[in-house]
């Protein structure tokens, strides 16, 4: 039976592990790093780069370079964070064909689930080298405030990187399963997490090998990416104050800025201050380059970014009261997300909960470690997990005036059902329009739209008379049922909500076909070009013994044909070496082989 996998689709990297040998374990990728840059290029030639290689030329290929592609899956071209990621991002964003999200790179758009694909293709190569086989199912993680466009968006780019989506969990939830899995614990854990992108917070205990989450909050548009812009904004504008130039209007010099807020955002996790120089980041009039050299203090950063810090709080504080605890009732504090190893973040956390974080877990690592976990529990290699998971929003149906009718409350433990008995509006009303809402506003405007239906065939009636209950039901999956039903003839209707993430299904199976055909055409590309690295070996191998052994194979009998048969060996490997055959290469090869293992036993003889 092959492995499941698990994966962290991080918004600046990506994580992927396995459970094996009784314990999960981070598989590295081919540079030996365990996280991959969660990022795609594109280049001229239309090669598509993916992590590493991606971001080592993303300056030079700014505009076709795409990264943090996280905060925009499955949101709405109209969304403010939308927006947002438009006024900073240096590659294209546009507007799709069904009011979604696209990329654009060398002239061709690309949907937002096509690229986190390309990311979550990119885990599973690193999986399948690592052990060896096919890896055809996955657990994926997503943040725990993600809506239901976004999951299933999330669900639709591991379809797309051509693995079985078993289940989609929450990266806090995964967090505290890495962390507790195992052990005999009696404790109540908050889970602080802040990455690249978003946010989450969740409260949840551990007791028996059961994981039992009491409240999830967060921001899917706040993490290490707005402090990075923080230090962007603070070096454009201290540039601007003395050149009167704004470098955010050149693609690659806002790159440059970008990698270099990276870069010293990391440093100052460690040192109060770093130098920042980026020589020639811009040519003025008259040929005059002009260079950006300054300093950055730890003490400065932490004023840039103090409020953002002091939003995650805030939301902390809603959290610990939606699940009904105090502070001091919190005993264990688990910090997740590699922006938590900002000294402002630990200090600001210690003094929130009123106790030190937990330093036993990989702030990059432990997200996939949980994945993995529950990956091995659904595939049976370990015993079954118990996740007792909620959801994240409320869910629920628009009623007259426009208002929002809660049935399902957020936070609430799934599985789970309940159901509401509404009227009609209006004298002799024969159908009804329900349209089933996921948010937290009192409007339905302001709310999700994840579905309708149409019930029809109610009895005419004066308005309030006839009575229909409707019933909303999510499964552990996370998937929502609605129906409802006339209860004086117990006619009943019914929906199961699948979220639209800007995608039909054909397009989705061409993004599937597209990719595997470029997988298969890059394999096929690179077997050649090891085919062809051989031969160059084998060929200068022969050439260079040739000249030893020739004075001996003219004297010998046989020694003219063989002479002969690997002159010819030679020029046919040399005619060949462009072809893309990998057949033809491979039978070249192995014949030089041969004539090269004659000539080294000649070789020896005549030492």
């Amino acid at each position: 039976m092959s492995h499941v996998i698990g994966i962290d689709l991080g918004t600046t990297y990506s994580c992927v592990a396995v459970f094996t040998n009784g314990q999960a374990q981070v598989i590295p990728n081919k540079t030996g790093y365990k996280t991959t840059p969660s990022i795609v290029a594109v280049t001229e030639s239309g090669r598509r780069l993916v992590g590493q290689m991606a971001k080592r030329q993303a300056i030079t290929n700014a505009r076709h370079t795409v990264y943090a592609t996280k905060r925009l899956i499955g949101r709405k071209w109209s969304s403010p964070q939308v927006v947002r990621a438009i006024e900073t991002c240096t590659y294209e964003i546009v507007r799709g064909p069904h009011d979604d999200v696209r990329v654009k790179a060398r002239g061709k758009m690309y949907s937002v689930p096509e690229v986190a694909g390309m990311v979550l293709q990119e885990m599973k190569i690193v999986a399948e080298e690592f052990l060896g086989e096919e890896i055809t199912e996955a657990v994926i993680t997503v943040p725990a405030y993600f809506n239901d466009s976004q999951r299933q968006a999330t669900k639709d780019a591991g379809r797309i990187a051509g693995m079985d989506v078993l289940r989609i969990i929450n990266e806090p939830t995964a967090a505290a399963l890495a962390y507790g899995f195992g052990k005999d614990l009696d404790r109540t854990l908050a889970v602080y997490d802040l990455g690249g992108g978003t946010f989450d917070i969740s409260i949840l205990t551990m007791k028996n090998g059961v994981f039992d989450v009491l409240a999830s909050g967060g921001d899917s548009f706040l993490g290490g990416e707005d402090f990075d812009a923080r230090i962007i904004e603070h070096l454009a504008f201290g540039f601007a104050r003395e050149h009167s130039v704004d470098l955010r209007h050149d693609t690659m010099a806002l790159q440059r800025l970008k990698d270099a807020a990276e870069k010293a955002k990391c440093e100052l996790s460690e040192a109060n201050q770093t130098d920042i120089n980026l020589p020639f980041i811009f040519t003025g009039e008259g040929n005059e380059a002009l260079h950006l050299q300054t300093e950055l203090t730890r003490e400065q950063l932490e004023d840039l970014c103090i409020d953002l810090v002091e939003r995650t709080f805030r939301i902390c504080s809603q959290v610990l009261e939606d699940a009904g605890l105090g502070r001091t009732e919190i005993d264990d504090v688990v910090l997740v997300g590699g922006q938590t190893r900002m000294p402002l973040v630990q200090r600001s956390a210690e003094s929130f909960f009123s106790r030190t974080p937990k330093k036993d877990v990989h702030p990059d690592e432990v997200v996939a470690l949980g994945a993995a976990i529950q990956a091995a529990s659904l595939s049976g290699k370990t015993a079954e997990v118990l996740l007792l998971d909620i959801t994240p929003h409320s869910l629920g149906i628009m009623v007259f005036g426009g208002g929002f009718e809660v049935i399902i409350e957020r936070n609430t433990t799934v599985p789970t059902e309940a159901s509401r008995i509404f009227t009609t509006v209006k004298d002799n009303q024969t159908s009804v329009k329900i349209l089933v809402l996921q948010g937290e506003s009192d409007r339905a405007e302001d709310n999700d739209l994840l579905g309708e239906f149409v019930f029809e065939g109610l009895r005419p009636a004066p308005a309030g008379e006839v009575e229909l209950e409707v019933t909303f039901s999510i499964s552990a999956d996370g998937i929502v049922s609605v129906s409802a039903r006339d209860l004086e003839t117990g006619k009943a209707k019914s929906i199961t909500v699948t979220a639209t993430t800007g995608l039909t299904e054909d397009e989705i199976q061409k993004m599937i076909e597209e990719n595997r055909d470029y997988l298969l055409d890059i394999r096929h590309s690179e077997e050649v070009e090891a085919k062809r690295a051989a031969i160059r070996r084998t060929i200068r191998e022969v050439e260079k013994l040739l000249p030893v052994v020739k004075e001996f194979l003219l004297s010998s009998n046989l020694g003219s044909d063989t002479l002969a048969k690997a002159t010819k060996l030679l020029k046919n490997a040399k005619q060949d070496i462009d072809t893309k055959d990998v057949a033809e290469l491979g039978r070249d090869d192995e014949a030089l082989q041969r004539t090269l293992s004659v000539f080294q036993g000649i070789a020896q003889r005549m030492a």
